[in-house]
């Protein structure tokens, strides 16, 4: 018996694989390696001398710090914004799925002005704001609202899908079993959505640690109280200092994957741990 073989339409492995390696060498590992060539450049003390700089250091702290903060938040709420969005019908429901698109084609630096005139203390909110004592604009909590703005489509559209997939006569043999909603949803669901959750915590986190356009504008950009990391780069490149912002942008690559790292691995973990069971 003669049997033909099956020709895809898409490329070998092998070939596949190469144009995967030459794309990714071109695009991300070649300017990467750049990077730390010219920051070989310095020697220790010097590198290790502009990397711990008290206001580098604060920049540090508020750059990751309210990263992880707004994409922490982003979790929760954009679970309840992809719940909503899967599990509810409504008027106005297409819009409102539209309207979360909008800080992916909205021009960072429109958002970052946005924001400022809303939070700003003759804004429309943050002149209810500041009586209160509460001051958004030029501070750190505007940096935490900016990130939060820019991060909240990567978790709703990440557990969107996986929500949609979910099958609601899983839901209904647990609550014949006797579950209330709370142990449905910790034990049916959760396990089923958490993955995506922490795909979408690890896009909208790392977007918020290389966002630049909405924070300078709402951040205020004051050393060692409200000044992130990636103005200090635009600095010191303005300033012709390339070795000082490639040893910055070299300790921002280094952590950001390390933190990544471990994000995947607590991923890999969760889906391993789920597919046992």
């Amino acid at each position: 018996m003669i049997t033909l073989k099956q020709h895809s339409i898409l490329p070998g492995f092998n070939l596949a694989l190469g144009f995967t390696l030459v794309y990714l060498s071109l695009i991300v590992l070649i300017p990467l390696s750049a990077a730390f060539l010219r920051t070989a450049e310095l020697t220790w003390p010097e590198f290790w001398s502009i990397v711990t700089t008290p206001r580098v250091v604060a920049s540090y702290r508020l750059t990751f710090g309210a990263s992880l903060a707004a994409a922490t938040v982003n979790v929760v709420f954009g679970l309840l914004v992809a719940w909503v969005l899967v599990r509810y019908h409504f008027p106005g429901k297409k819009i409102v799925d539209a309207l979360v698109d909008l800080p992916f084609a909205l021009p960072t630096a429109v958002a970052g002005i946005a924001l400022t005139a809303l939070y700003a203390g003759n804004g429309w909110i943050g002149q209810f704001l500041e009586p209160l004592g509460i001051k958004v604009a030029f501070t750190p909590l505007g940096i935490f609202v900016a990130l939060t703005f820019i991060g909240l489509p990567f978790v709703v559209r990440t557990v969107q899908p996986v929500l949609e997939d979910i099958e609601t006569e899983l839901e209904e043999a647990a609550a014949t079993l006797g579950a209330n909603r709370l142990q449905t949803f910790m034990r049916v669901i959760f396990p089923v959505i958490f993955p995506a959750l922490m795909t979408g915590f690890a896009l909208a986190f790392a977007r918020a640690i290389g966002e630049y356009g909405s924070v300078i504008f709402i951040a205020g950009n004051m050393p060692m109280v409200s000044e992130i990391t990636p103005l200090l780069i635009i600095t010191k490149l303005e300033q012709y200092d390339y070795a000082g912002a490639t040893a910055l942008s070299v300790v921002m690559l280094v952590i950001s994957f390390t933190l990544l790292l471990i994000i995947n691995l607590l991923q890999w973990w969760s889906r391993r741990r789920s597919s046992k069971t």
